[in-house]
């Protein structure tokens, strides 16, 4: 096996990507340019996306990254609109893209049009949430968005399946349909439910990080291929177990909530800056073998696709934004009364990515009897172009509708008035056990020690009043940012003597990797302190 093509691919990305973040031009959207751009350059091995790899082996890692670090209390706030989006819109856009498709391409029949408005229905997780944060949205849209991105690909796979079904000839109906969604949509939720607590229960007990790390890579392939395996959803099921584990980290062991994270923001920036390099490499794929359609033709129908992929959003976005309200006197009751700008924002903040593209590959060449897929080539070559039309002309303007929508920024000092206040109590409830404890003899302390359990706590309280103190005139910091300053200093300079006494072999490497990697706790402990990790 030639292992230079992955190599190029990964390392390629992954630089292309850490420019982007020096950049004001999200990583997506980069890295799509470059695929484009590299494409046809010579010597560029041929990349072709597998869907056999990317649904079970990609996917998983990037849904549970996603969900862990969302907030299951503000998911549930938000379960309306995310459910009409996740689930409603994605059916909608099916029939939408589906029935314009076949009025508008010739000799393109219903059920192979409606196989092409299930692929380009659910919107990317990963693009969401990378440009969500980069742009600033409102915590309330950014939750929706996430929370849609997350689902939508169950919803967009069971249609996919179920017009794939008509298609190739297997004679689905509406209620084989209904009871295929329904089984997948079940079936996965009942199998994250049932692994979530024992998953839980085995990250709480297991007593070295590096087992416990082992598992939390582990995590979402055994959900998914469970799922999938019982016929149920495999997104869903890896969805419903990472926003429960995520909920809980805070009962797993500190050092390895410290390994995990840093384990998984490196799987994530890998798999994702890959992902998007693919989508731009798979251009000569998708052009071979599109036959009759080419030039202006081929053209028009991209342009239609796209048109009436980004209208179907607005047209679900703003009713399901106002109807429920205007119907329910509660929802009125209980919800401010929302503007035109998040649904506008919502509307257009609705990129498409590698999910669409894994599902457009997985058509089969075939239908049943032997005939070639209906248009296949065309389906896939309208799933690219609506995929890159998304990211670039969506991606691109996104910011400057944001600041032309002119949202309320976050208001900094009422966070750091929160944040203060909560630690406040928590210090104290901190100062009440330490009393409690000091009061055992098994606990005895000298006085010295004592004090300095003590002045830690006092540190870490008052570090955030700080924050909203006065700044030093010459450097500009605040008196914890100045401490945090010096203790790394002083942390540097014993790091410095701990390596040149290795290196005059009064310490051995072993104990040496034991002292460094104490300071890069005390060091990462102080970062965290300060949100800045």
């Amino acid at each position: 096996m030639d292992v230079m093509p992955l190599l190029l691919l990964v390392a390629g990305s992954a630089g292309i990507a850490g420019v982007a973040r020096r950049t004001p031009v999200p990583a997506p959207l980069l890295l799509v340019a470059v695929g484009l751009a590299v494409s046809y350059v010579p010597g560029i091995p041929h990349y072709t996306l597998d869907p056999a790899i990317v649904l079970p082996l990609v996917l998983p890692p990037l849904l549970y990254k996603e969900g862990t670090e969302s907030s299951y209390l503000d998911l549930r706030a938000q379960m309306r609109p995310v459910g009409l989006l996740s689930i409603g819109y994605v059916l909608f856009a099916t029939f939408v893209v589906g029935w314009v498709t076949y009025l508008v391409v010739p000799g393109l029949p219903l059920p192979a049009a409606l196989v092409l408005g299930a692929v380009v229905a659910p919107t990317d997780a990963v693009a969401a949430a990378s440009i969500a944060r980069r742009v600033g949205l409102p915590s309330r849209i950014t939750t929706i968005l996430q929370g849609e991105s997350l689902l939508n690909d169950a919803t967009a796979i069971t249609a996919y399946r179920v017009a794939l079904a008509a298609a190739v000839g297997e004679g689905a109906t509406w209620a084989s349909g209904i009871e295929e969604f329904l089984r997948a949509a079940v079936g996965g939720v009942l199998v994250g439910l049932v692994l979530m607590v024992p998953i839980h229960w085995l990250r709480t007990h297991l007593k070295e990080a590096l087992l416990q790390n082992t598992l939390s890579l582990l995590i979402p392939f055994v959900a998914y291929g469970v799922a999938e395996q019982l016929h149920g959803s495999g997104v869903l099921a890896v969805v419903v177990v990472a926003v429960y584990l995520g909920h809980r980290a805070w009962e797993v062991d500190f050092a390895t909530r410290l390994q995990e994270d840093a384990v998984w923001r490196m799987v994530a920036f890998l798999l994702e800056s890959a992902v998007f390099a693919l989508i731009g490499l798979q251009l000569p794929t998708v052009l071979k073998g599109l036959g009759a359609y080419q030039g202006a033709d081929a053209a028009w129908y991209a342009f239609a696709v796209f048109a009436v992929v980004v209208a179907a959003r607005f047209a679900w976005v703003f009713p399901a934004t106002f109807l429920p309200r205007a119907l329910f006197r509660r929802i009125r009751e209980r919800e401010d009364n929302p503007t035109w700008r998040a649904p506008v924002v919502m509307g257009w903040a609705a990129m498409r990515g590698v999910v669409s593209l894994a599902i457009a590959f997985s058509i089969p060449l075939t239908v049943h009897g032997g005939a070639p897929f209906p248009q296949r080539n065309l389906i896939l070559f309208l799933t690219f172009t609506t995929v890159i039309g998304t990211l670039v002309v969506q991606g691109l303007s996104l910011a400057p509708l944001i600041r032309l929508m002119r949202f309320p920024g976050r208001d900094r000092q009422a966070e750091t008035l929160a944040e203060a206040n909560a630690q406040a109590q928590a210090s104290r409830a901190a100062e009440r056990r330490l009393d409690e404890l000091l009061c055992d003899e098994r606990n005895d302390l000298p006085p010295p020690l004592a004090d300095r359990l003590r002045t830690v706590l006092e540190r870490r309280r008052n570090a955030v009043w700080e924050r909203l103190g006065q700044t030093n005139p010459v450097t500009g910091e605040s008196v914890d940012e100045t401490y945090r300053r010096l203790s790394r200093e002083m942390i540097s300079a014993e790091r410095a003597v701990f390596v040149k006494l290795r290196d005059h072999r009064y310490l051995d490497d072993e104990m040496l990797r034991v002292l460094l990697r104490r300071l890069d706790l005390e060091e990462a402990a102080a970062y965290r302190e300060a949100g800045q990790a």
